[in-house]
């Protein structure tokens, strides 16, 4: 029998969405964001005439057996994602410059581990997926994925930790992340590591991949290449973006910001197979796409549009401060006086170059982007259209982390951006949920 899916810490539905394509069906989930709770639920549930599967209450205050009706004799898989601000750099940093005791190993998400296992243990779950981010093998003295394998294994389960790139499974993106997988032992069955669909055309390896070879209990798939099982070459970026409605043509035009469910008409018809499966993972295309705002950021524009693909924030400074002498040369402002002064300020972004040169990147259309983060809920300079003079869209950002493009975003912009940036990509998790259900149904 095929279990049912519990999704924890569901976030907007990214790793349930991967389940149902791969023939799961999501049994319950949990989240503690009501906007998100919101998203995963009308694309999930909602726009099927099922009704709300997702709650939205606190892990922590939440009995791990309160699911245990919504599955039967098929049992259960429990995935999901704790948080990851207690183990990334970033959030270490962000941690730190509140105070000095706010330190990572302080914050009480680095722990919300344990109740993902006890979820686990009170389902007598079949199958376990836990998602991070790569730092969580350092958390303080504790490898978290090794930590979790560790208690998997004492309680009955076969266990393993992976490092999988989503560049890997189609996904027009370098997104490392750190997956622990487990089936029990009572299955008999073989744990299978999830068969990358695409590769780089370079043999590309990160430091990352290097760096955990070599710990216990972690594995890494080594994709055998031959004419007959040779898989695609990684999407880029151009290859996501190039049927997308035009926003914003230059630097000169009159910027509107859509509503998040105003629809636009694709500027091509589908030109790749990814194309064609960001419009049709539903069975039906439309004409039309929605979540098509992006952020309005005037003083950008005109630098953005002098950015050549690739050029980060070091470049974009010495661009605006050429456009910034043009300008004072025009209009005869001489340096000292207020109105020198007030231009600069106008026309120059005041982050320091030695602290903000990766903070701007204006993306490569021949590779796949960069890693998205959450942090696009606060700006997009990380992620700067290729050809046009703008941050990416809602739409563009979710076509990075490949979902569909008729999953809707029923909330703001800035809430839309966070909650693709905190997802697992569907297509990575399709990659993952194929090996189990193949698992299960064999």
């Amino acid at each position: 029998m095929i279990p049912k899916i519990i999704d924890l810490f569901s976030g907007c539905g990214g790793l349930s969405l991967g389940f149902v394509k791969a023939g799961f069906d999501i049994a319950a989930g949990i989240e503690i964001v009501p906007e998100a709770v919101q998203t995963v639920s009308y694309n999930l549930e909602w726009r099927y005439g099922i009704e709300d599967r997702h709650i939205c209450a606190d892990i922590t205050e939440t009995e791990g057996t309160v699911f245990n009706d919504k599955f039967g004799a098929e049992g259960c898989i429990v995935i999901g994602g704790p948080p990851c601000q207690a183990y990334s750099l970033a959030g270490r940093a962000k941690l730190k410059s509140l105070g000095e005791d706010r330190v990572n190993t302080k914050d009480a998400r680095g722990y919300l581990f344990h109740d993902f296992l006890r979820f686990v243990f009170d389902t007598d779950a079949r199958a376990v997926v836990m998602e991070n981010v790569p730092d969580s093998t350092t958390f303080g003295k504790l490898n978290i994925p090794q930590t979790v394998c560790d208690e998997l294994e004492e309680h009955g389960y076969n266990a393993c930790w992976t490092i999988l790139n989503s560049a890997d499974y189609g996904v027009p993106q370098i997104r490392e992340r750190v997956f622990v997988l487990a089936i029990k032992k009572s299955e008999n069955k073989e744990l299978q590591l999830p068969v990358p669909t695409h590769r780089s055309r370079d043999n590309y390896i990160t430091n990352n991949q290097k760096r955990l070879e070599g710990f216990k209990a972690y594995r890494s798939f080594v994709m055998p290449v031959s004419s007959d099982n040779a898989p695609d070459e990684w999407v880029t970026v151009e290859n996501a973006f190039s049927d997308m409605p035009v926003l914003f043509e230059s630097a000169d035009a009159k910027y509107r910001q859509p509503q998040l469910n105003e629809v636009a008409f694709y500027k091509t018809e589908a030109c790749n197979s990814f194309q064609k499966e960001m419009r049709n993972w539903y069975g039906t295309e439309y004409p039309t796409v929605s979540a098509n705002s992006f952020r309005n950021t005037a003083r950008d524009f005109r630098i953005f549009e002098k950015m050549k693909q690739g050029d980060n924030y070091i470049v974009a400074h010495e661009i605006a401060v050429k456009l910034f002498e043009e300008d004072a040369r025009l209009l005869d402002y001489k340096p000292g006086t207020e109105n020198y002064e007030k231009l600069y300020k106008k026309t120059v972004p005041v982050y320091d170059t030695d602290k903000f040169e990766g903070k701007w990147k204006r993306l490569d259309g021949s590779r796949p982007s960069h890693t998205l983060v959450a942090h696009l809920s606060k700006d997009t300079y990380s992620h700067i259209h290729p050809w046009e003079p703008r941050g990416i869209s809602v739409r563009e950002a979710a076509r990075i982390q490949s979902f569909p493009d008729d999953f809707l975003f029923n909330c703001s912009m800035g809430e839309a951006y966070r909650q693709i940036g905190n997802a697992v990509p569907p297509l990575l998790a399709y990659g993952i949920a194929k090996a189990f259900y193949k698992t299960f149904s064999e």
